[in-house]
């Protein structure tokens, strides 16, 4: 895939099957416009409606579609092209800055890890290292350290 702004170039191999298919199946539901103008761009390979896209494939891969109906290859072909979509870009993005912010307990000896459920699908992981505590909480949005302190 090619990124210019906001048009995805390029969709194609089982990606572009697998986003089609699902697009279709979601087109079919609701019948939509949106959703029947979105068919079109991916069957051509090229979408515009990046957050559309993103928004379908999102739910296939979390409500376990995705996988059932196309196996392991054609789930890792969605997530890559997640992957390379504007919010899946920025939790890319967040998970890369908490690892980098966690580096700081890198050789400290861990005291102790707790997980709490804050919210649905949300959740907050504390570590205690050296003296050091650091919050990270999880959720749709991606990672993000919300607290350090010593």
């Amino acid at each position: 895939m090619r990124w210019w702004a906001t048009t995805v170039t390029e969709l194609t191999g089982e990606a572009r099957e697998v986003a089609l298919a699902e697009v279709q199946a979601v087109h079919a539901l609701s019948n939509e416009a949106k959703y029947g103008d979105l068919v079109a761009q991916v069957d051509g390979g090229e979408v515009d409606d990046v957050e559309l896209l993103e928004a379908v494939l999102e739910l296939g891969l979390q409500s376990g579609r995705i996988r059932a109906l196309y196996g392991p290859g054609g789930e890792q072909a969605a997530v890559a092209t997640v992957r390379c979509l504007p919010r899946g870009r920025e939790r890319g993005d967040s998970a890369r800055d908490v690892t980098s912010a966690l580096q700081a307990l890198t050789g400290k000896t861990l005291e102790g890890v707790s997980v709490a459920a804050v919210g649905p699908a949300a959740f907050a992981i504390t570590i205690d290292a050296g003296g050091v505590t650091a919050s990270v909480r999880l959720d749709r949005s991606g990672a993000r350290l919300t607290s350090v302190g010593l």
